[in-house]
């Protein structure tokens, strides 16, 4: 079904997005099998779980989340732009570099695990944290074999790697709670499936160093790398620090409902978002600079409002209808709370096609002060709305500071992009 649709929308707007099309239609599939098993998980925690007991595994999930996102580095993305002739060198000096990069976030990673124990008295939080280090080891070895198959196109077998993941990691997850239900069966999965992340990474795309091919100077990775880290920092931060800001404002309960929210609201449309991205970046780096890119880019964005905003606008209206039914009556009191959940997907659509032009373009310093921009504007308005009125004005500040920062990147970003006249006559100095 969800095929089809994008097929019928690549048909509206033009014959040269079937690339587009079988990428988004192999994720959305994958996405579709993976939210179901998802949803059944969803399930068992809202029925087994206490809030409290999930925002302990919720808490320990996000700062992971906030320390990993020093793992985006954009080494991947170098290997995805890397001219042919450096492609080899590339990805011997992204291996180095990478694995010497883990092996020292998994040493911050255990001391914010400590500062988390001690200082802040969260010794379950802090056991959770100090496990999940280990996912470290399985990343640095599926890194570039990951990327080279999203610079090759292989759009469906990345599809295939991280549903196959998460799919183990939900019914993993489903059977530790039937069977434990404490924050270690929300938690420990994220570990024991890695291995299966690293194996079908590899096996995408085989690569072994060579030292014979060379290395490419650190400078010119690091020169790339830092505003890339920068952007996906601010974004890692505006998707996971919001529940730091619920935890400290409104207590872990809270989080629990929050967590819950969101997973339930936004988790679907951020999964296509996400793969939106993936499929649309190669692409776009895959075009030649110019007008070739920017009718290619036109299409990618008129094909994701198509897709997505629909998709957004279901799921907020059917939200009060479904809720109850699928994840019980005491949870009906969130439907709401999920209903406004549902609409940052417009905001992290249009964030997304920022990225993925800019980054195409090498521009990534313009990218990192997107990205710390709408951070700040999103954390800013969670924060006042949680400290004026509670969990549903934290989310409703939230979703305006997301909202008010994706129409600020349009105006700067997207519009010229797209060549629109009115614009360019008004403020060309934005080319």
């Amino acid at each position: 079904m969800l095929y089809s649709l994008i097929r019928n929308t690549e048909q509206r707007i033009g014959p040269h997005l079937s690339q587009l099309a079988k990428g988004l239609g192999s994720y959305g599939s994958a996405e579709l099998a993976t939210r179901f098993v998802r949803l059944l998980t969803t399930v068992v925690i809202a029925r087994r779980l206490a809030p409290d007991i999930v925002g302990e595994a919720a808490l320990a999930l996000t700062v992971f989340e906030l320390v990993r996102v020093l793992e985006r580095i954009g080494t991947g993305q170098q290997i995805v732009r890397a001219p042919a002739a450096e492609l080899a060198a590339t990805c011997n000096t992204v291996q180095r570099f990478y694995i010497g990069w883990t092996a020292a976030l998994m040493i911050a990673q255990l001391l914010v695990a400590a500062m988390l124990g001690l200082v802040f008295h969260r010794p379950v939080a802090a056991e959770l944290l100090a496990m999940l280090t280990l996912v470290y080891p399985f990343m640095a070895g599926g890194h570039v074999q990951f990327f080279l198959a999203m610079r090759a196109g292989h759009v469906a077998r990345l599809a295939r790697i991280a549903a196959s993941q998460s799919i183990a990691d939900q019914l993993l997850t489903a059977a530790l709670l039937i069977a434990w239900p404490s924050p270690w069966s929300v938690v420990l999965p994220k570990l024991l499936t890695a291995p299966v992340w690293l194996v079908l990474a590899r096996r995408a795309a085989p690569w072994r160093p060579d030292r014979a091919d060379g290395f490419l100077p650190a400078a010119q990775v690091l020169r790339f790398a830092g505003p890339i880290m920068l952007a996906d920092g601010m974004t890692a931060l505006r998707t996971q620090g919001d529940n730091l800001v619920i935890a400290a404002t409104l207590g872990t309960a809270a989080l629990g409902t929050y967590y819950f929210a969101f997973n339930a609201g936004v988790g679907i449309i951020s999964s296509l978002v996400t793969a939106f991205g993936t499929v649309a970046f190669p692409m776009l780096c895959g075009a030649a600079s110019g007008p070739a890119r920017t009718r290619l880019f036109r299409r990618i964005v008129l094909s994701g409002a198509a897709l997505l905003v629909p998709v957004v606008a279901v799921q907020a209206l059917a939200a009060p209808f479904y809720v109850p039914l699928v994840f019980g009556a005491h949870w009906a009191f969130a439907a709401p709370l999920i209903a406004t959940m549902c609409l940052a997907g417009v905001p992290l659509l249009l964030a997304q096609l920022s990225a993925s032009w800019l980054r195409a373009e090498g521009r990534v310093g313009t990218d990192a002060i997107n990205s710390t921009v709408t951070c700040a504007l999103a954390l800013g308005g969670l924060w006042l709305g949680a400290r004026c009125g509670g969990l549903t004005l934290a989310v409703i500040g939230l979703i305006a500071g997301q909202t008010i920062g994706a129409l600020w990147c349009g105006a700067r970003i997207l519009i010229p992009a797209l060549e629109i006249r009115p614009f360019k006559t008004l403020r060309p100095e934005f080319r």
